[in-house]
C-alpha cells in the first residue's frame, strides 16, 4: 500500500463517534445497549422543518447554492442573531453557512492559522478542538480548569499561557462535556485579558445556547465586550437546539475578512451546504420555536434525575449541569477501587458488563471522569444508571 499523508499521524479519530459506532454495532448484533455516549437529541426534528424540506424537493430546490449559503438562510441567521442575541451581523458580508458547526470551526482555523500558531483550549474540551487545531498546522495549548471554579478558565490562567505565538482562544458555553455555563461577569474578566493582545482571535462556540437553565441567560463574549466583535468568530448551528444533527447545517458570524477567507476555502472543498437542508434550516430559524421551551424543560428534568441518581453512588463526585445534555462526574475513586488502569478501561467495563456506552474523560483531556449524555428518556436513564451502579458497587 502506498504511504498516506503524515498529517493523519497528528490526529486521533473522534472518541465519541467511535464509541457510538461500537454501541450501534453491538445493538445490531442483538445485544441490548443503553447509549449514553452520543451527543444527539432524542427529540425529532420539528414537523414544520421537515415539511419545508419536502416542499423544497418537490419545488426543485436541488441545485448548487452560493458557497456562503442562500440569501434566505443568511438573512434568517442575521435576524436570529439580532433578535435573540442583540448582535448585528450583515447577512451579505459577515455570515457564512457551513456543513455543521464542526466545519465552521475547521474552516475558521484554516483561515487564521499558520505553522506554529498556538490556540488556547480550556480543559476539559470537546474532543475535536485539539485535533482541528493540529490538522490546520496549529499547536493546541491546554488550559487546565478546576472543579471548584466550575471547570471554567480563569483570567490569570489564560494570561499565563499567552505567548507571541498565541493566535486564538476557544470558548464553549454551555460547555461540552461539563454542562457548565460562563456568566457575563466571567466572560468580561476574560475579555479584559484578550483585549490587551490584539493578535488574538476568539472562537465562541455557542452550539448549546438554547439548552440552558443557569441562573443567568445565555451570553457570549461579544455581548459583554462589543470591542471584541471584529476578533470573534461566533459559531453556531441547528444540530442541538433544533434537533437537526443529521441535516448538517452550521454557520459562522465574523468580520468580512474572515468570512471571505472561509468562503474561498469552502468554494474549493465542499462547494456549498446541501440546498434542501438550507431550506429546512431557514424554516427552523424563521418558524415557530415554542417547542424549545418544552425541550429545555425535559432536558432540565433529565439533568436533575441523573444528578440525583449518580450522586447517590458512593465514589462518584458530580456537579449539577447548567446546560447541554451532558454530565461529567469524577469516577477516579471507582477506578482506584476496581484496580483498573484508567477511565478508558472503566468505559470498556461498563459497555461489556453492563451494556451501557459512556465516553471516558480522557477523550476530553480530563482523565478520571466519564461523560454521560442524558438525551434519553427518563426510563432509559434510570435503567442505565442502575446498571452503572451495579458495576460501581462492586468497587465498594
Amino acid at each position: 500500500m502506498n504511504e498516506l499523508s503524515k498529517r493523519l499521524d497528528l490526529i486521533k479519530p473522534s472518541a465519541t463517534l467511535t464509541i457510538n459506532a461500537k454501541a450501534t454495532q453491538l445493538t445490531a448484533q442483538g445485544h441490548k445497549i443503553i447509549n449514553f455516549s452520543v451527543g444527539e437529541p432524542n427529540i425529532d426534528t420539528p414537523p414544520n422543518v421537515k415539511a419545508a424540506a419536502i416542499e423544497a424537493i418537490h419545488s426543485g430546490i436541488t441545485k448548487y447554492t452560493p458557497s456562503k449559503g442562500t440569501s434566505e438562510l443568511r438573512n434568517a441567521i442575521s435576524n436570529k442573531l439580532l433578535e435573540e442575541n442583540n448582535l448585528n451581523y450583515s447577512p451579505e458580508d459577515h455570515i457564512i453557512v457551513t456543513s455543521g458547526a464542526k466545519q465552521a470551526i475547521y474552516v475558521a482555523l484554516q483561515a487564521m492559522l499558520n505553522v506554529g500558531d498556538e490556540v488556547i483550549i480550556p480543559v476539559p474540551y470537546w474532543t475535536s478542538y485539539p485535533e482541528l487545531v493540529k490538522i490546520n498546522d496549529g499547536t493546541p495549548v491546554l488550559c487546565q480548569t478546576q472543579k471548584e471554579d466550575g471547570y471554567k478558565m480563569k483570567p490569570d490562567d489564560l494570561q499565563a499561557l499567552i505567548t507571541p505565538n498565541t493566535r486564538c482562544v476557544i470558548l464553549n458555553s454551555p460547555n461540552n462535556p461539563t454542562g457548565m455555563v460562563y456568566s457575563a461577569a466571567e466572560l468580561e474578566k476574560l475579555s479584559e485579558i484578550i483585549l490587551a493582545h490584539p493578535r488574538l482571535y476568539i472562537i465562541s462556540d455557542d452550539i448549546y445556547e438554547h439548552i440552558i437553565w443557569s441562573e443567568e441567560p445565555f451570553s457570549n463574549i461579544v455581548n459583554v465586550c462589543p470591542e471584541l466583535k471584529e476578533r470573534t468568530i461566533v459559531i453556531n448551528g441547528l444540530s442541538k437546539g433544533y434537533s437537526m444533527t443529521g441535516w448538517r447545517v452550521g454557520y459562522a458570524a465574523a468580520c468580512s475578512e474572515i468570512i471571505k477567507a472561509m468562503q474561498k476555502l469552502i468554494s474549493q472543498s465542499t462547494t456549498c451546504v446541501n440546498s434542501i437542508a438550507q431550506v429546512a434550516a431557514t424554516e427552523a430559524l424563521s418558524g415557530d420555536t415554542s417547542f424549545m421551551l418544552d425541550m429545555n424543560r425535559r432536558y432540565r428534568e433529565r439533568s436533575e434525575l441523573v444528578y440525583e441518581e449518580m450522586s447517590s453512588i458512593s465514589g462518584v463526585d458530580i456537579v449539577p449541569s447548567e446546560g447541554t445534555f451532558y454530565t461529567f462526574p469524577c469516577v477516579q475513586t471507582i477506578i482506584d477501587n476496581l484496580s483498573i488502569e484508567s477511565d478508558i478501561a472503566l468505559c470498556e467495563l461498563l459497555l461489556e458488563h453492563a451494556g451501557v456506552a459512556t465516553v471516558p474523560g480522557s477523550a476530553f483531556g480530563q482523565p478520571g471522569h466519564i461523560r454521560l449524555s442524558f438525551a434519553n428518556s427518563k426510563s432509559t436513564l434510570r435503567e442505565g444508571i442502575e446498571k452503572i451502579k451495579q458495576v460501581f458497587e462492586n468497587s465498594a
